[in-house]
C-alpha cells in the first residue's frame, strides 16, 4: 500500500459555511505567508474600519484636499490674523474714503476709510467661529434628543417627532429678525444659540434614523441579550456605527450656519459694529457699489469661497463614508 503523503497539522480552512476543507501543504504555506491577510484586512492583517476605508478614500479625492487646504487656511487666519495682516481692522481714515488698492492696502478703502483688506482678514475669525462652535451645538443636542428617540421610542419619539415639526415651520430668516431684535448683546453668543435652537431638529431627525436602523443590528441584540445595559449600548455599540451621517449632515451645515451670520449681520439683527464681520462689511459697502465695488466684492467673495469650501468638504465626506458609493 502506498505511503500516503504527509500533510502539516492544521491545514484545513473554513469553508465559511459552518464547514471545512482539507488543504495540502503548499496551500496551506500559502495562505500562512498571505501579506494582506484575509480579504478586507489591512496591511498587517487587522480588518478595515468604515473609518480606515474613508480615510483612505478622502486622501485620493482632489475635492476633499483642496477644500480641506482652504479650510486650514482659514483657520490659520482665525487664530493668528496679524500673521498675514498688520494694522488694526477699527483704524479708519475719512481722507481714503472709497481709495482704490494702494500701499499696505491690496483690496482699497471702504466708505469710512478702513482698511479692506485688514478688515476682510479679520472678519474670517468670526465667521469660523460662529459656524464651528454652532455647528458643535446643534450636532450634540440634536445627537443627543434624536439618539434617545431613536432607541427607546414611543411617547418620547412622539414628542419629538412633533417637536421638530414645530421648529420646522418656522423660517430661520424671519426668526431671526424677531428673536435677536431685542438683544443687545455684541457677541457672538445671542447668534449662536439662535442656530442652536432653529438648528438641532434637522441633525436630530438624521440621528433618530441612523439609531433605528443600528439597533436592529445583530450585534445590537446579542449584547442586550448578554445583559448590557441601555447606556453601554448606546455608547458602545449603536453610537460608532450611527454617527457617521450626523458627521457629514453637520459638515454641509457648517457652511450654512456661516452664510446665515453673514445675512443676519447684513440685516442689522446679528453682529454689530464694532464688532468685524462679512455681513456687517457688505452690508456697510452695499450703498457704494458703484463708486466702491472693491469694497463690496473682497469680503463677499471671502464668504463665496468660505462657504463652498465647507459644502465640498461635507460632500467629499459624504462620498467616504456612504458604502453605496464604493
Amino acid at each position: 500500500m502506498p505511503e500516503q503523503p504527509y500533510e502539516p497539522e492544521g491545514a484545513i480552512a473554513g469553508t465559511g459555511m459552518g464547514g471545512a476543507m482539507d488543504l495540502g501543504a503548499s496551500e496551506a504555506a500559502t495562505l500562512e505567508r498571505a501579506p494582506g491577510g484575509p480579504a478586507g484586512a489591512g496591511p498587517e492583517g487587522r480588518p478595515r474600519s468604515l473609518w480606515s476605508d474613508a480615510w483612505r478614500d478622502l486622501r485620493r479625492n482632489p475635492v476633499f484636499l483642496l477644500s480641506a487646504l482652504v479650510i486650514l487656511f482659514l483657520v490659520f487666519i482665525s487664530l493668528w490674523p496679524s500673521a498675514i495682516a498688520s494694522g488694526s481692522p477699527l483704524t479708519c481714515d475719512l481722507a481714503k474714503s472709497q481709495d482704490g488698492p494702494g500701499p499696505g492696502a491690496p483690496f482699497g478703502y471702504d466708505g469710512q476709510g478702513c482698511n479692506v483688506y485688514t478688515r476682510t482678514v479679520y472678519g474670517a475669525r468670526t465667521s469660523v467661529t460662529v459656524g464651528v462652535l454652532a455647528t458643535l451645538g446643534v450636532a450634540l443636542l440634536g445627537s443627543v434628543l434624536g439618539g434617545l428617540a431613536g432607541y427607546f421610542g414611543g411617547w418620547w419619539d412622539a414628542l419629538l417627532s412633533r417637536t421638530t415639526d414645530i421648529f420646522f415651520a418656522i423660517p430661520v430668516v424671519l426668526g431671526g429678525l424677531v428673536l435677536l431684535s431685542v438683544v443687545t448683546s455684541n457677541t457672538v453668543w445671542p447668534v449662536i444659540g439662535f442656530m442652536v435652537l432653529l438648528g438641532w431638529p434637522q441633525i436630530s431627525r438624521i440621528a433618530r434614523g441612523s439609531v433605528i436602523t443600528a439597533r436592529q443590528h445583530d450585534y445590537v441584540q446579542a449584547a442586550r441579550a448578554l445583559g448590557a445595559s441601555d447606556s453601554r449600548i448606546l455608547l458602545r455599540h449603536i453610537a460608532p456605527n450611527a454617527v457617521a451621517p450626523v458627521i457629514v449632515v453637520a459638515t454641509i451645515a457648517l457652511g450654512t450656519y456661516i452664510s446665515l451670520e453673514a445675512t443676519l449681520s447684513y440685516l442689522g439683527v446679528g453682529l454689530k459694529p464694532p464688532s468685524v464681520s462679512w455681513g456687517i462689511d457688505i452690508s456697510a459697502a452695499s450703498p457704494y457699489i458703484r463708486n466702491a465695488p472693491h469694497a463690496l466684492l473682497w469680503p463677499s467673495g471671502a464668504l463665496a469661497v468660505t462657504v463652498l469650501a465647507f459644502i465640498m468638504l461635507g460632500d467629499a465626506v459624504r462620498d467616504a463614508l456612504d458604502p453605496r458609493l464604493r
